[in-house]
Order: C-alpha cells, then structure tokens, then sequence
C-alpha cells in the first residue's frame, strides 16, 4: 500500500458560546481546524484532523498547521501508511518539530491500518474489549455562582466529573472559586480546578495552602520546572498539560516529580503513535491520566478516545469532549458521544468516523495526484 494523494480541508468550529479560562485571561469565539484524506493505491482512504484551541492556548495556531503540511505531506507520497514509525521518522527528518502539524497525518495513517486490517484503532491500541470512557464537563471562568450554576447544567447532561477554569493574580477570587465550587459538588461528583498555567509559584502556594480543597490541581504555573517548585510545597495532587509537549517532557516531569497525572493529547504531542507511547510510559509510573484532545470535531474526540479506551482503568481519569461546546457539528451523527456521562466506542474499522468531503467544502491543497 502506498500513498498517491493527501487533500486538506480547512474548517471554521465557532462555539456555541464564548468561552473564557486562565482566569478570564485568554477569550475564544471560534477554533480552526484541518481535516485531511490520505488516498492509497490500493483503494483506501484514511482521515486525520488537528485543531489548535486558537491561538493564545499553546504554541500552535491552525495557519500553521496547513504552512507545515505543505512541507510535511509531499514528504509522504509513495510511503507506505501502515509503517507508522517509519512515517514519523520521515516527517522528524522532514521538519524537526511542530508536532501539532504531524498529528492528523499521523491519525490518518492509523485510521488507514486500522481500515486495512478491519479492526477497530482500540484494538490496536492494546485491549481485547474497550472500556466505557467517563467524560467530563468543562467549566468556563466566571463567579463562583456562575461556574456552580454551569456545572449543575453539566451535571443533568451525565457529567460526573468537571474540570474548573480558574487561575489570575487575585488569589482572593481563586481561593472562593475553589471553597465554593468544593462545597456543592454532589456526591459521586468530582472536580479537577484547571489553573491554564496562570499563576506564579508564589500565587499557587498562597491560593493551594490555604484552601481545604484536596482536588487536582491543573497545570498550575507557566513551566515545568515552576510547577515541580509548587507540587513539592502543597497537599493537593498535580495534573500537567500544557508544559509537556515530547516524551521528554514526560520523563523529565517524572524524574522531577512534578506530579501525579497528565493529560494526554494527541494534537499536541504528535498524533496517536507518541500519544500512545506517553500513554505506556504513564503507566509504568503509575500516573493518572485525562486522555482527550485540544480541540476539533467529533472525530478528533474519537481518535483520542480510542487511545482512552484501551488504557487501564487505575491509569484512566474522564476525557473532554470539544465537539460538546461547538455550534457546528461537521461529522454528524458519527463518533463517540456522551451518553449519560460515559463514551462507548463500536468496532467500526479504524477511527470509525468518515467525514463527508461535500460538507468540509473545497480542499484548500492538494498533494499528489488526486483519485
């Protein structure tokens, strides 16, 4: 099997409200992303999509995305699909770096193996029978009364476990937001308080000592090395997200043990084949782990949650659903979704989502020769 022809659709996502985090500090109205088809010879077609989460989120916007394919996909032409180490060599050589370019054709080439051979990507992903994957709300920052009034609306959609946007220099208003939300949750109900790195070390230590919250605590400082300073000097457990972008990052936060959990995502680390390989390293030290993407549509929830779906319960925390907060759905009907607070994947070959090409409009680029 080689690849003859890799087409790329950009996609505006508005969301069906604004959404705020770090403290209010970082706005977002619309996300961009890019589907791309990887054609084969023998008749196969597989799809991959990467969304950055805006602009301001991480270092990764989606006009750069399509810049580095540019570059990336006439590097994969005639390659073999399957091969996926081979494939990441090839992009690595091609452009050292941008991780967040490479993943969806990373996914693509996994959904084509999956395709070819009939399975299911969460039987290649490791696991005989895929688990029923707990999802969680997403709370934007607001009130206190706002934020509780946003996670009761959560609550009634199945939601069983949320995750709080807070963070800002006013550690005052931070340390009501977590007391409060803390005290109304109900019970079987729980709280991750996602600071979005919008603290310094001296705020978190302020906010984190003083209150009786025991919750995680979500990337709470810009670095890894200032989030190492905060988790040795506090009580509550520490997830890492945004400051861990390659296996090294990984290992070092374990050598620093600079916390308990990370959330894995595809889009950001390079696709499923790194995704995975953090994934297993997680277990191996016993981490916790949220294992969903930055952003896009119900497919990429669905890639990711295939990855979810085949890790062990003990090392498994619930996965965000993006596609939950869009006003667009551009895969309807397909894909994982939330029924009562969980996900459960069928057997359909590989991603088991097949966006329609007449609904994602003109390719924007086109590399190889087109079927």
């Amino acid at each position: 099997m080689k690849i003859t022809c890799i087409s790329v659709w950009q996609v505006a996502l508005p969301l069906a409200k604004p959404y705020w985090l770090s403290g209010g500090r970082l706005k977002f109205e619309e996300i961009d992303s890019t589907f791309i088809r990887i054609e084969t010879d023998e008749g196969l077609a597989g799809w991959g999509e990467g969304c950055p989460w805006g602009h301001t989120y991480l270092p990764a916007y989606g006009d750069g995305l399509r810049a580095a394919l540019g570059i990336l996909a006439p590097a994969l032409i005639g390659r073999d699909p399957r091969a996926l180490d081979d494939i990441n060599r090839t992009m690595d050589v091609q452009l050292p770096g941008h991780p967040y370019a490479k993943a969806p054709l990373d996914i693509a080439c996994w959904d084509l193996l999956g395709k070819s051979f009939e399975l299911p990507l969460w039987t290649l992903l490791g696991t005989e029978t895929p688990a029923a994957v707990a999802v969680n709300s997403s709370i934007s920052t607001g009130s206190p009364d706002e934020m509780i009034a946003d996670i009761m609306a959560a609550s009634e959609k199945g939601y069983r476990t949320h995750s709080a946007k807070i963070g800002g220099q006013d550690f005052a208003a931070d340390i009501e937001r977590i007391e409060a939300i803390s005290a109304s949750l109900k019970q079987g109900e729980e709280v991750t308080f996602d600071v979005n790195r919008a603290w310094t070390p001296g705020v978190a230590l302020q906010v984190l000592n003083a209150v009786k919250a025991r919750d995680w605590i979500e990337q709470p400082c810009e670095t890894l090395e200032q989030s190492a300073s905060v988790a040795a000097r506090v009580p509550q457990p520490i997830m890492l997200d945004e400051c861990l972008h390659t296996f090294q990052d990984h290992l070092d936060a374990w050598r620093l043990g600079a916390c308990q959990g990370v959330k894995v995502k595809p889009n950001r680390v390079g696709g499923l084949t790194r995704a995975r390989q953090i994934r297993d390293f997680g277990v191996s030290v016993g981490w916790q782990m949220h294992i969903e993407d930055t952003g896009g549509s119900a497919f990429a929830d669905t890639a990711s949650l295939h990855l979810a779906a085949s890790t062990p319960d003990a090392n498994r925390l619930a996965s965000w659903l993006c596609h939950a907060h869009l006003a667009h759905d551009p895969v309807p009907g397909q894909g994982g979704r939330n029924v009562d607070g969980f996900v459960t994947l069928n057997d359909t070959p590989g991603v088991g989502v097949v966006p329609d090409p007449d609904r994602l409009g003109k390719p924007v680029a086109v590399y190889g020769g087109a079927r």
